[in-house]
């Protein structure tokens, strides 16, 4: 296996090895949790995707998500981001909810920090692409947390913030959030920062979900997580994938904010996620409040 670094300081191409491989040996996955690990964010070219295929990858690192209520997915292990209506074939309108929840993932966010059980690590794999833009962009809040002075950092290693998936879709629609999602998916408190226990590296734990901190006022609650998204996400540190047919990306949602970027209205694009779970030895342990946050 070769990893060959992309991006600046995460976000490598793993070759010689492809996701059959993981799912087949041991070993293979060994080497590819090695990867991930070290660089947060790894592209596998030329995959033979198939649902079963990214089923059995994605298993190798944990129990996955089941599919969000009210989303296409729902009831199946995917979480299926797409333009393309599934009952006509169509193309959806602009004003169609999956178009908005589209411009929803055009935010800075990491997956699922608004979850009861947060995210691990994101399965991305590409099966219908548009000819221009749809690509993903990609920051690292590990090196974010690397760039920030000492008093920053200290300030941040025993906050806490709550997340809400309610409060990043009402940043594009007041209602895109729907009651059901809304009761399922309650808001979540997490420490803003994520120590990875397999290298000792510290991370922020933000996203476009983060609404308050705890124990802040909420306008200089709202200015810190701008200025740590902004922080996150400068110009320089930040890494553009183009998609190709056949890529698959796998990111730590732990240390990586993403977000799509916009496309035609008139081209399709189909793009297949499965989302692996945290654990506690994945450092969940240390992320939950020691209290019940105010």
């Amino acid at each position: 296996m070769e990893v060959k670094p992309l991006g600046p300081g995460f976000f490598a191409e793993v070759r010689g090895i492809g996701l059959a491989d993981v799912a087949a040996s041991g070993d293979a996955y060994a080497a590819v949790r090695a990867a991930f690990e070290e660089h947060s964010v790894l592209l596998f070219r030329n995959q033979q995707v198939t649902d079963d295929l990214q089923i059995a990858y994605s298993q190798r690192f944990g129990a996955l998500e089941a599919g969000k209520v009210a989303s296409i997915g729902e009831g199946t292990p995917f979480a299926i981001l797409t333009n393309i209506d599934r009952d006509t074939g169509q193309l959806v309108p602009p004003d169609h909810k999956e178009a908005l929840r589209a411009r929803a993932n055009q935010l800075w966010h990491s997956d699922s920090t608004y979850k009861i059980l947060p995210a691990l690590a994101s399965v991305f794999s590409a099966r219908i692409i548009p000819p221009t833009g749809g690509e993903t962009e990609f920051a690292s809040m590990r090196c974010a947390w690397e760039r920030l002075p000492d008093a920053k950092r200290q300030q941040l290693a025993d906050a806490y913030a709550w997340h809400d998936y309610a409060h990043s879709r009402g940043k594009i629609a007041p209602h895109l959030a729907s009651e059901r999602e809304k009761a399922v998916m309650p808001p979540v408190c997490w420490r803003m920062r994520w120590r990875n226990p397999a290298n000792g590296r510290d991370s922020l734990y933000i996203a476009s979900h983060t609404y308050a901190i705890d124990g802040m006022p909420n306008d200089e609650a709202q200015s810190l997580i701008e200025e740590l998204t902004a922080i996150t996400t400068a110009p320089g540190c930040t890494h553009l994938h183009a998609w190709q047919h056949g890529d698959v990306v796998m990111w730590d949602n732990r240390a990586i904010l993403h977000r799509g970027r916009p496309w035609p209205d008139d081209k399709p694009r189909y793009m297949v996620r499965t989302t692996i779970s945290a654990t506690e030895a994945d450092g969940l342990k240390e992320m939950r409040p020691p209290r019940a946050a105010a």
